[in-house]
C-alpha cells in the first residue's frame, strides 16, 4: 500500500516547542510529535508514508512571506514534502503573494479560521478564494467546540457562491461539528474530506459511515502532525473496516489525483 498524508503541520526548531504546547492546552490533550521537521520525517518513515503535504499557519499578515518561504525551502531539501501556502486576511496584496508561491512550486492553500480569526463566509475572504480559483485545493479546518469563525455552514455558503473552488474539509468536514457537516456539506462534488485527528471523538464506525456517505471517491488519509503520528493514523483507517478499493482510495489513489502526483 502507497501512503499519502495530506495534514501536517511543522514548525522552525526555535519555535516548535512553544507552538506544541499551546496547540496541546488548546485541544486539552497530549500531541504524539514534536512538531520537528526532522521528527515528521522519522513519522514518515516509521509508517512507510510516501508523500506528506506540509504547512503552518500564518496568525498575523506580516508571517506570510517568511512562512511560505519556509515551507517551500523545505520541499527543495525534501522531496518527499508538498508544500501548501498560507494567507491572511489582513496581508495588503493578497494576489501577488498567491501568484509568488504559486511560482515558488507551492501547491495548495492552508487555512485556519479559528486560529486566524475569520469566519469562513466573510466577505473580506472571497478576494482570497477568487484569487486562488479552482487552480489549487484549499485546505481548511473545520468545526470548533469553542467558536463558530470555522462552522460547516459558513463553507456551504462560500461553495454556494463560488462552485468552482476546490476544498479540503479537514477532520471529516468538522471537529466536533460532524452533524452539521453531515446536513451542509456532504455530497458535493467539489469538497474532499480528510480524516485527521478524529478517531479520539467519533467511533470508527461512525467515521466509516460518513465517509461512504460523503463519497470514499472523495476522502484523504491525514494524520494532523504533530498531534498523531503517520502509524496511529493509518491505524485508525484500518480500524474503520473498509474494502480494500476504498482503502486504496483514501491511501493514495484521491490524493494523487487531486495533487497531480
Amino acid at each position: 500500500m502507497r501512503y499519502i498524508d495530506v495534514h501536517a503541520h511543522v514548525f522552525p526548531d526555535n519555535v516548535a516547542p512553544k507552538v506544541v504546547s499551546q496547540l496541546e492546552n488548546y485541544y486539552k490533550m497530549h500531541w504524539l510529535g514534536n512538531g520537528l521537521v526532522s521528527d515528521l520525517i522519522a513519522s514518515m518513515d516509521e509508517a512507510q508514508i510516501d508523500r506528506t503535504v506540509i504547512f503552518s499557519t500564518a496568525t498575523k499578515a506580516a508571517q506570510v512571506e517568511t512562512i511560505n518561504n519556509y515551507i517551500s525551502g523545505l520541499c527543495k531539501e525534501c522531496d518527499r514534502f508538498i508544500g501548501f501556502g498560507t494567507m491572511h486576511p489582513d496581508y495588503p496584496d493578497i494576489e501577488k503573494e498567491i501568484s509568488r508561491f504559486r511560482e515558488l512550486g507551492l501547491r495548495g492553500l492552508k487555512l485556519h479560521p479559528d486560529f486566524q480569526q475569520f469566519n469562513i463566509d466573510d466577505p473580506e475572504m472571497y478576494r482570497i478564494y477568487k484569487a486562488v480559483g479552482s487552480s489549487m485545493p484549499i485546505l481548511i479546518h473545520l468545526g470548533d467546540e469553542n467558536f463558530d469563525y470555522s462552522s460547516p455552514l459558513r463553507l456551504a455558503k462560500v461553495m454556494d457562491d463560488i462552485p468552482e473552488l476546490i476544498f479540503i474539509g479537514a477532520h471529516l468536514g468538522g471537529y466536533c461539528r460532524w452533524q452539521d457537516a453531515e446536513k451542509y456539506l456532504f455530497g458535493r462534488r467539489n469538497l474532499y474530506l480528510d480524516v485527521s485527528s478524529c478517531f479520539h471523538k467519533i467511533p470508527h464506525s461512525e467515521g466509516r459511515r460518513m465517509i461512504r456517505l460523503h463519497g470514499a471517491d472523495r476522502v484523504l488519509f491525514a494524520s494532523d502532525y504533530p498531534a498523531v503520528r503517520g502509524a496511529n493514523a493509518i491505524e485508525d483507517v484500518l480500524k474503520m473496516e473498509l474494502t480494500e478499493d476504498e482503502k486504496e482510495l483514501i491511501f493514495h489513489r484521491n490524493a494523487e489525483k487531486l495533487l497531480g502526483i
